[in-house]
């Protein structure tokens, strides 16, 4: 609440160095403070006696917004990138799916590998060589990652979660 908006008839006020003045009318406090080329904001509206400080309210919220937009730009956003095998899939792909795979886990990414099953007979047929190349593809990125979620079959897809090793060394 500032100035007109404060609804208090008698507040507790602050000059803008830190020193009491005192109760006061809310009127007079006003006025005081804008002599003082100053806005009255108050500070603790729930106290018995509301409390009120002289200050410059448009800067006030110019540095709250500048300490937020520099708390957003220290955060770092986990993202989580997906990779799908199939269950047919070739040496040379494999090890592209690999290659990128390390390429997403070194920026600071979570992995999903995931791999989908086809319909009908093949599915059945391809099930246990599918398992195999998910395990094959995380024991390849054991040095770098480690599983956070292991999925066994979720549909026609199963999948891994996995997490940069040095992400979670942070974590512990």
């Amino acid at each position: 609440m500032v100035n007109e908006n404060i609804e208090a008839e008698r507040v507790l006020v602050i000059d803008a160095d830190g020193t009491a003045l005192g109760e006061m009318q809310i009127d007079e406090a006003i006025n005081k403070a804008r002599t003082n080329n100053y806005d009255l904001v108050c500070v603790a509206p729930n106290a018995k006696v509301p409390v009120c400080r002289f200050m410059d309210y448009s800067k006030y919220r110019y540095e709250l917004q500048k300490r937020a937009r520099e708390s957003r730009k220290n955060q770092k956003v986990v993202v989580l990138k997906e990779i799908r095998l199939s269950p047919v899939i070739g040496q040379k792909d494999f090890e592209t799916k690999l290659k990128t795979g390390k390429e997403f886990l070194a920026d600071g990414s979570k992995l999903k590998v995931s791999i989908y099953f086809p319909r009908g007979k093949r599915r059945l047929l391809q099930f246990e060589s599918s398992t195999d190349i998910l395990d094959r593809y995380v024991a390849a990125m054991d040095e770098y990652a480690t599983v956070e979620t292991k999925s066994a079959l979720d549909g026609r897809n199963s999948h891994y979660i996995l997490v940069p090793k040095n992400k979670k060394k942070d974590k512990e």
